[in-house]
């Protein structure tokens, strides 16, 4: 749960398993107290203690100070002391928390402090999604026209659909978008949907069922896809933290057709679940170096790469997966290498 995901960057200890010294794995500013605040994130969080927000998950031990540590809530005091010559944070527990006898009341779930700011995230997935294989669109329910002859419609409207459609149940209404394919090979990697609003099947007859769309963001038109909708959950599995196994890959694109990234934004990334990549994997940015020229031999020469910022995979498919970018010292950009984070070298957050 995220709940957990949170105990554990509050009840870290940061002397276990890496065995972190106070100079290797806190920032050299992290104060000795800091009080949650409503907008607080676990990566904010962390991030103004530990070097790298992203290791928390790996070095973590249960703090027996703190009974039951399901949430962190504004008005929560994470604290910096010393455990046996290494560096721990414990939790003092704030408004999150009012003991009453013989029960504990706690603020809602909605009020504790999220992850990463969860609205970028949900938004996107509510109006974003990836067909691993073209072809399968074929095969898929589509709109063949609207009622009355209309070319498009909107919420209100009936329109008819054609494919295997079950009667009362609500499906999504999507338009293809950009199609995600390899540089260097140029194999499709995915086929981007973009939602256009949702609709509730009624009876059908000969394979054509009459729809009733229930929202639209956008005007619905002849061969829109109509496809169940897709179960979008972000919760147990979300926990940040290195891959652990070499990946090297790029920023492949961005939704929307921005050219430069900055932090908070969402990249498409050219690596999926067959090169091993799962939610919450941190990726580790490179831009490119610069071009110059040997003032002595006149030789053409490639300055080496300069890390730039830290991706946080949040949806993963086959073979690509969309990302949040949650550091990030200068803009970035389409073509952007990707690769595991160097734990020596830490991104100052911009």
């Amino acid at each position: 749960m995220w709940g957990t995901g949170l105990a554990l960057l509050l009840t870290a200890t940061l002397a276990q398993a890496q065995g972190l010294s106070w100079e290797q794995g806190l920032r050299s500013d992290a104060p000795d107290r800091y009080t949650v605040v409503r907008g607080d994130t676990l990566w904010h969080i962390s991030g103004r203690f530990l070097r790298h927000p992203w290791q928390w998950p790996e070095v973590w031990q249960v703090n027996p100070q703190i009974r039951n540590p399901h949430l962190i809530y504004p008005g929560d005091v994470v604290y910096l002391y010393d455990c046996n010559g290494r560096p721990c944070l414990g939790l003092e527990r704030g408004q999150g928390e009012v003991r009453l006898s013989p029960e504990v009341r706690r603020i809602p779930v909605r009020e504790a402090i999220e992850p990463i700011p969860l609205d970028t995230v949900r938004h996107f997935l509510r109006d974003h999604r990836v067909v691993d294989d073209p072809e399968s669109l074929d095969e898929l329910a589509y709109v063949v026209a609207g009622n009355d002859r209309r070319i498009i419609s909107g919420a209100g409207d009936r329109i008819y659909a054609r494919g295997e459609l079950e009667s009362g149940q609500r499906y999504g209404i999507y338009r293809v978008g950009e199609r995600y394919s390899d540089a260097a090979t140029g194999e499709t990697l995915g086929l981007e949907l973009i939602s256009i609003g949702r609709a509730r099947a009624g009876h059908s007859e000969d394979g054509i069922a009459l729809m009733e769309v229930l929202s639209a963001s956008q005007e619905v038109r002849n061969d829109d896809i109509v496809l169940p909708l897709e179960e979008r959950e972000l919760i147990s599995e979300f926990v940040p933290r290195a891959p652990d196994h070499d990946v090297d890959g790029t920023i492949l694109a961005v939704p929307g057709g921005v050219r430069f990234i900055g932090r908070l934004q969402v990249v498409a990334l050219d690596r999926g679940r067959h090169d091993g990549l799962e939610t919450g994997h941190v990726l580790q940015v490179e831009q490119q170096g610069e071009r110059v020229v040997d003032p002595r031999t006149g030789e053409s020469l490639r300055l080496p790469g300069t890390d730039a910022g830290l991706v946080m995979v949040f949806r993963p498919y086959e073979r690509m997966s969309y990302g949040l970018v949650m550091q990030a010292t200068r803009s970035l950009e389409v073509g952007d290498r990707l690769h595991n984070p160097r734990r020596g070298v830490g991104v100052v957050q911009r």
